[in-house]
């Protein structure tokens, strides 16, 4: 029989440091998150996050302060995210490799009072305080300090070393000694309140516009997300599975999916802080996860490891991929590869952005329609209208993924220009987030994807996707993937162009063009098929591991200038 999820759950009105103590307080000894081979239980865990706050306490942070965590996925960004959350204050999510500008942009809109980011960064960090116009104070903590003695040695040895020394800086304190603040006299935690109009974590992104935003979200929000993507997944998550959290916390599929829904019902959080295709195979074959997520540049290279041919993947219960577009032709290799190395499923398309903190459909466990990502979540409701009205298209239309629900974003932090156009009550008495996506449902409520509206290429009058013509170009066996972009052009205002990365040992010369060429003339409209192929040993890719399309096309309006 096929599974089908409840529409409607019930939500309880806890914080998420609630959520993550309630299930310590039932199974202390279960290992919580797992770091290099060192475990911590979920006894340890409250007791780490709860040390943390009392620090914070002490440090005089408390409800309605922000804390900025510039952090990888290690432990001492989970002590730190859970008590920031039991204070009563906000998590703003940073990613450590931002830019200088960037982190000091952050900050002033954040209006943070303390950074929390690992020796590494801590340089880049401390130049970045000169830009920002309140006082900060810096948290340094070191990788090394939660591995085992043995590993520990080796990381310091071969990369620790040039941050051995105290930070020379007048912001910035140790982790362990900021912690040790929190051990002294008789300091007391707050009571935890719950309030869903209460920005618990900011995140950071593109904006339905483009521009950068800082993502104002819940309590309510994260764990309604849990909830509803436990249900939807359909595979009971929790005490004795484990997922392999590669996935980053400063974005809302890694805090939301790979971190947050696994913590808060008894599940391990194999914590992994960065992606690198040999490591990633070796955590899969060595700690047999049982759920893996990611973007699908993740799942198109863990196709060409080597270290993964005779890996028995049986153990894997649920894999998802989200935060980009999976083509049909990556969603059938991947398939078959998971099928060879002998799991009995198949990936799961989820969509969603960061103003509803990460997925809010996903593609249901025994039920696949090709192109199809699937069926909204529990409680959330999905319309497709006009771009930019509410008027209401017919099943099978092509227009704006608009939806509503309780992972719904409470706003862009200091914008109200933007968020007034990205939320919108509409006759229902719902605030629905439009989302400038292009979609469409069919009669059984499946949305089907296409692409952001701003991604639009208008070539002769024809309006081109471009998701379209890559998953064409994806589908020849030469290819390993591709991005497509719309050129400046004085008489078509567009032209086509794919840049295409080709699989090992395939030449990128004329002939390789003609036999893609001749591939897409079958399978793409004449007016869609690309004027130009570039062929690239590989692309740029965001922070988050997707094809950074926009560098390619701001790269492609500066060599049209110069031509020009």
């Amino acid at each position: 029989m096929a599974y089908r999820q409840r529409e409607h759950l019930e939500y309880p009105e806890l914080t998420m440091y609630q959520m993550v103590k309630r299930m310590a307080e039932q199974y202390p000894k279960e290992p919580a998150y797992e770091f290099y081979d060192h475990k911590t239980s979920y006894g340890t865990f409250l007791k780490k996050i709860q040390r943390a706050a009392r620090a914070f306490v002490a440090l005089g942070i408390g409800r309605g302060d922000v804390v900025t965590v510039c952090m990888p996925n290690t432990p001492q960004a989970l002590d730190c995210f859970y008590a920031i959350n039991c204070v009563g204050a906000t998590a703003n999510m940073v990613h450590p490799q931002s830019a200088q500008s960037e982190i000091s942009f952050y900050l002033n809109l954040s209006k943070s009072k303390v950074i929390l980011t690992v020796d590494m960064f801590c340089e880049k960090v401390e130049a970045a305080l000169a830009d920002v116009d309140h006082p900060v104070t810096i948290l340094v903590t070191r990788i090394q300090e939660e591995l085992n003695p043995l590993l520990a040695a080796a990381y310091t040895l071969k990369a620790g070393k040039s941050y051995l020394k105290f930070p020379n800086s007048d912001h910035a304190l140790l982790w362990k000694s900021f912690l040790k603040m929190g051990d002294k006299g008789d300091i007391r935690l707050p009571e935890p309140s719950f309030d869903a109009k209460r920005t618990a974590v900011i995140l950071y992104s593109g904006g339905t516009s483009g521009t950068p935003k800082g993502i104002c979200l819940s309590d309510l929000n994260f764990n309604a997300l849990a909830m509803q993507a436990r249900e939807a997944i359909g595979v009971r998550l929790g005490v004795g599975l484990s997922m392999l959290s590669c996935m980053p916390c400063f974005h809302g599929f890694g805090l939301g999916i790979n971190l947050h829904a696994v913590l808060v019902y008894g599940g391990r959080c194999i914590l992994m802080p960065n992606f690198n295709g040999k490591s990633y195979a070796h955590m899969l074959a060595k700690k047999k996860p049982n759920f893996i997520a990611g973007v699908p540049t993740i799942f198109e290279a863990l196709l060409h490891i080597p270290e993964l041919e005779k890996v028995d993947l049986s153990f894997l219960h649920g894999v998802f991929c989200g935060g980009d577009s999976l083509s049909v032709e990556l969603k059938k290799k991947v398939d078959a590869f998971l099928k060879e190395h002998g799991a009995g499923i198949q990936i799961r398309e989820g969509y969603g952005l960061t103003e509803c903190v990460t997925a809010s459909c996903l593609t249901p466990r025994d039920d696949y329609r090709e192109h199809s990502i699937g069926l909204p979540f529990p409680d959330t409701k999905y319309c497709i209208v006009h771009p930019g009205t509410d008027e209401e298209l017919p099943r099978g239309e092509t227009g704006e993924i608009i939806l509503t629900g309780p992972t719904v974003m409470l706003g862009y932090l200091a914008d109200p220009k933007e968020t007034a156009d990205a939320l919108r009550v509409l006759h229902d008495g719902r605030t629905w987030l439009y989302t400038g996506d292009l979609g469409k449902m069919d009669e059984d409520g499946y949305v089907y994807y296409s692409r952001r509206i701003k991604r639009l290429i208008i070539t002769n009058g024809y309006n081109v996707y471009p998701g379209q013509v890559e998953n064409a170009i994806d589908a020849h066996p030469d290819v390993s993937y591709s991005c497509v972009i719309g050129v400046k052009d004085p008489r078509r205002m567009q032209r086509v162009k794919a840049y295409i990365v080709l699989r090992d040992g395939v030449l990128p010369d004329e002939d390789c063009k003609k036999r893609i060429m001749a591939h897409l003339e079958q399978h793409v409209a004449k007016y869609a098929l690309p004027k130009e192929i570039e062929f690239r040993k590989e692309l740029p890719k965001t922070l988050v591991g997707k094809v950074a399309y926009r560098l390619l096309e701001e790269e492609a309006d500066r060599e049209a200038e110069q031509d020009a």
